[in-house]
């Protein structure tokens, strides 16, 4: 499994990504799952992966072998062209691939975040799916994840803010996003890679990856868990009617009877 997220807020973009690949109970590996691609000074390109990881090593291969003769990723005039590129190797890994994979019940299961700037244009992100299609996140939805979504969703629905949520905070909101779903899910590990992307650098000058002992990591877990508490405590007691005042059992479906009308042997 994996879980990868890719916030984007008005100071720029985080991306984020576990490295656990798991390809049966006993069989528990680590694989990177952020790969970048970067013309200083005229383009930055952060991609993320989830699904078959032999399916995504294969495109990612396809990318990278035009992105070095100048083509594909190095000559999209816009972000959005960028994911069509993507698409369109996704779609030619699914001609060569995906009538085997079906044929012995195996999905062709492949999803892709995109984020970054080309020169000219804001920064952008956005999903693409085992399709090919692209779907772009925006300041009313600013994060986009793919993998195992559910654990890690609350925290950035409640605190991310495209207007208001700088880079710093976006990443930790991301970092406890990624730390939750690992505490939930077994199949989610370090590492974690991060890249924090201001707008207008158009070079990847702030990247981080946490290993599971790493200080910073430890940190932010305990202090999360400490801070979690601690809200709970200080949130008011929720009140309950009283049995026998006279709200108690309205409108339930509370069944009782009276002492005397239960018969005993």
């Amino acid at each position: 499994m994996t879980y990868c997220l890719g916030i984007i807020t008005r100071e720029g973009l985080i991306m984020a990504s576990d490295s656990r690949s798991n390809a049966g109970y006993d069989q528990v590996n680590v694989c990177r799952k952020m790969y970048t691609f970067s013309v200083p000074g005229e383009r930055v390109l952060i991609v993320l992966t989830s699904g078959s990881l032999s399916l995504s090593q294969s495109i990612i291969t396809l990318l990278k072998r035009d992105f070095d003769q100048g083509l594909g990723l190095a000559a999209a005039p816009s972000m959005y062209d960028v994911c069509r590129v993507v698409g369109q190797q996704i779609n030619r890994v699914a001609e060569i691939d995906r009538a085997a994979l079906e044929r012995d019940d195996f999905r062709f299961n492949v999803h892709f975040l995109v984020g970054g700037q080309i020169r000219g244009e804001s920064p952008g992100l956005y999903l693409v799916y085992p399709q090919g299609n692209p779907l772009s996140a925006s300041e009313d939805s600013p994060f986009l994840q793919i993998g195992e979504c559910k654990y890690g969703r609350p925290i950035l629905d409640r605190g991310i803010r495209y207007q208001t949520t700088s880079l710093e905070e976006a990443a930790k909101y991301a970092l406890i996003s990624i730390d939750s779903t690992m505490r939930s899910n077994v199949t989610v590990g370090p590492p974690i890679d991060m890249v924090l992307y201001p707008t207008d650098e158009l070079t990847i000058t702030r990247r981080r990856r946490l290993a599971g002992n790493d200080p910073d990591l430890l940190d932010v877990h305990a202090k999360w868990e400490q801070a979690l508490r601690k809200a709970m405590q200080e949130l008011p007691l929720i009140r309950f009617d009283h049995q026998g005042s006279s709200q108690a059992g309205t409108m339930t479906t509370d069944f009782v009877l009276p002492p005397d009308a239960v018969k005993r042997s």
